[in-house]
């Protein structure tokens, strides 16, 4: 384990990994790079054609690395500071020390910055002299980069990706100014110490990159450049805190995950920014050949957004907007492939036509179309924001989901069922298969929730969506009392990944605790080892489910192989391969705390919970937790449950709650006032005594 052990959320070492795809990422929601890389990127700048589309590489002068000349081998360390967002690299030498900071500005989203500090630690007055390395150079593989004139001291640069999405589309600009950097830094004889600032700014336009950059040198100008930042990154934090008391490597990786995947959403204060979606290895990765080149797949809707939702709602509707924008795409894939309504890309960049590199994927996997109406779903219940649906296109989404699935299904007359034929399950390993049990369940999910919400907006329900939802098939050993996970699969066959047991969560198919227990049993030895990271996850809070502790234990054991040190950087599969920096399964995993420990269920009458902790962990406390407008403050012990609602909403107004246990108690959920009661099952519902 790392230094810094005392503090969770503080990673310290004294060398780098040797594998620099393990260096921790410093992310904004429009900008991120790579630690000591010498490219950034932008949100939504692609360049390439199709199934060539990848993240466009922008030159960074943010890359460089401090080396003391003349002293033989420094005391050095290098630290990722989750509570400030910010990473640094330390020499200390005799006689002084340099420090180099580096982060994404959460206030200002276009700019980056980094700076060095070099403080004399004795009385001596030889100046003190240290070196820049730096790769940059101001050129790119997929910007056509043309230099402009220098704006306030910084060097500019501007030019658009090389090559659209689609034939005809438009191809990103990006302008960039950046301060200067010299090779080397001297503190003078006279000085004790000294700051050097670095800002670099990225936008769409001259005007925005201008903006930017001015701004953040008027905040360097009131000494207040990195303090803003850590400001705005602190908020964030304190609005999503999650804390566990219990194992060290446990919260350490807790932090990780919130550090990493709360640098990948959208700000609380930017409404007027469109969001891009977030890949499985984030924003700072995804150049062409890397980590699936920075497309978006179901990992954002299944695996990342209910996480996001239940801590920062406002960011969870600027992903759903970001499916919305990009519904016309989705409706083109339908009709090449010959279907109505709307199908959602298996992997999707700026536009939602389908962008991956092999065809069978975006012909096959259709499963993501309802993975993105689930998390539709799940926002509705958690806020009742029909506003969402009724003017900013969410309803037009919803019912062109409903119209493909209908398409798509065809009749057994042998059966009297509706099948869904020639599909890829979430399970990569077997195409072309028949009725995959996870697909028709997400498909019929997707149909009832068109029909309940076109209900709530007082519109006609179409007769199909509830046919077709009672009627399709869903395939089921009434011996073995399991699900098969498609037709025809043989019980013993190995699977690449959590497929059939995402029945039981996040999609609450109806069955037994015995049906839940087998589909469990039934998969886990059979799921390949070296699948990816989110898998064991969704064992782990299965598990928990059946109150089965230990074995939820060991599933989530097995997640700390894709945790890599120091810096807690995810790799998508044990042996280091795939997407790196893989938020997908830090998704997975932030779901067993937040799912999974608590039995968090989002359903349409209640916030249900019904908590259950391994061995050694003693204490959950969630600050922040959001339901139908209010934050709740939600404390869970093996002993006792305290909630507590912190803050409400006025626009819309709050629904005002309570809290039931399944015993039949009520417990009314006023603001400021602390409730508690035993550890027990139970849900949190509108108060149907009071108002708003």
């Amino acid at each position: 384990m790392a230094d810094g052990e005392d503090d969770p959320g503080v990673f310290t070492a004294t060398a780098l990994p040797g594998d620099p795809r393990l260096l921790p990422t410093v992310t904004n929601a429009f900008l991120g790079t790579r630690v000591f890389r010498d490219i950034l990127h932008a949100a939504g700048v692609y360049s390439g054609a199709a199934g060539d589309t990848h993240r466009a590489d922008v030159p960074s002068p943010l890359g460089l690395r401090m080396a003391a000349p003349g002293a033989r081998s420094p005391a050095q360390s290098f630290t990722l500071n989750t509570w400030t967002g910010t990473f640094s690299h330390t020499i200390q030498s005799p006689g002084y020390t340099a420090t180099h900071q580096l982060y994404a500005h959460h206030y200002l989203l276009h700019l980056m910055a980094s700076s060095v500090t070099i403080r004399r630690l004795d009385g001596s007055t030889h100046p003190v002299t240290v070196q820049l390395q730096s790769l940059f150079v101001p050129q790119s593989q997929d910007l056509h980069l043309t230099p402009g004139p220098d704006f306030q001291g910084a060097h500019y640069i501007y030019g658009q990706t090389l090559a659209p999405e689609v034939e005809g589309g438009p191809r990103p600009t990006v302008h960039m100014l950046w301060t200067p950097i010299p090779e080397s830094l001297t503190l003078g004889g006279e000085e004790r110490e000294r700051c050097w600032q670095f800002l670099t700014a990225v936008a769409g336009s001259e005007e925005e990159a201008k903006r930017s950059y001015s701004a953040g040198l008027s905040l360097l100008a009131a000494g207040s450049l990195h303090r803003s930042h850590v400001r705005a990154w602190a908020a964030l934090r304190r609005g999503c805190s999650v804390e566990l008391d219990g194992p060290p490597a446990l919260r350490q990786a807790l932090h990780g995950c919130l550090y990493y995947l709360l640098s990948a959403i959208p700000a609380r204060d930017s409404p007027g920014v469109p969001f891009h979606g977030i890949s499985p290895g984030g924003l700072s990765n995804g150049t062409r050949g890397e980590d699936y080149w920075g497309h978006v797949f179901w990992d954002q809707d299944t695996w990342m957004f209910p996480n996001i939702l239940l801590l920062h709602p406002e960011a969870a509707r600027a992903i759903l907007r970001y499916r919305i924008r990009t519904l016309e795409g989705a409706r083109r894939n339908a009709r090449e492939q010959g279907y109505e309504g709307a199908k959602f890309p298996w992997e999707s960049a700026a536009t939602g036509r389908e962008v991956c590199p092999e065809e069978i994927y975006g012909a096959q996997e259709i499963h993501i179309t309802g993975d993105v109406l689930m998390a539709f779903e799940q926002y509705y219940c958690t806020t009742q924001d029909q506003k969402l649906f009724q003017e900013d296109g969410g309803w037009e989404l919803v019912e062109a989901v409903a119209q493909y699935w209908c398409s798509r299904m065809v009749w057994s007359e042998e059966e009297q069922l509706y099948h869904i034929r020639g599909v890829m399950p979430p399970d990569e390993y077997h195409s072309q298969v028949d009725n995959s049990a996870y697909t028709n369940v997400v498909a019929q999910r997707s149909l009832n929730f068109a029909s309940d919400l076109a209900r709530d907006l007082l519109l006609l329900v179409p007769e199909e969506w509830e046919d077709r939802a009672r009627k399709i098939k869903v395939p089921f050993d009434e011996e073995r009392k399991y699900h098969p996970e498609y037709d025809g699969y043989s019980p013993g066959e190995q699977v690449k990944q959590a497929d059939v047991v995402l029945l039981g969560f996040p999609l609450m198919h109806p069955m037994s605790a015995e049906v839940r227990r087998n589909d469990l049993e039934m998969y886990e030895p059979v799921t390949d080892p070296a699948g990816p990271a989110m898998t064991w996850s969704m064992f782990a809070v299965g598990w928990l489910e059946l109150k089965e502790l230990q074995r939820a234990w060991s599933q989530l054991e097995k997640c700390f192989s894709n945790i890599t040190e120091p810096f807690k950087v995810w790799v998508e599969n044990s042996d280091g391969s795939g997407a790196v920096n893989f938020l997908t399964g830090m998704g997975g995993f932030l779901q067993v705390v937040l799912f999974g420990f608590t039995g968090f269920r989002i359903t349409r009458s209640g916030l249900l919970f019904d908590p259950a902790f391994p061995d050694g962990i003693t204490k959950l406390k969630v600050s922040s937790i959001s339901y139908l407008g209010n934050k709740l403050e939600v404390t869970i012990t093996r002993e006792e449950i305290r909630m507590e609602v912190t803050e409400t909403s006025w626009d819309p107004p709050a629904s005002p709650l309570e809290a039931v246990l399944e015993s039949g108690q009520h417990f009314p959920l006023g603001e400021g006032q602390s409730v508690s009661f035993p550890t027990a099952p139970g849900w949190i519902q509108r108060s149907p005594s009071r108002s708003p």
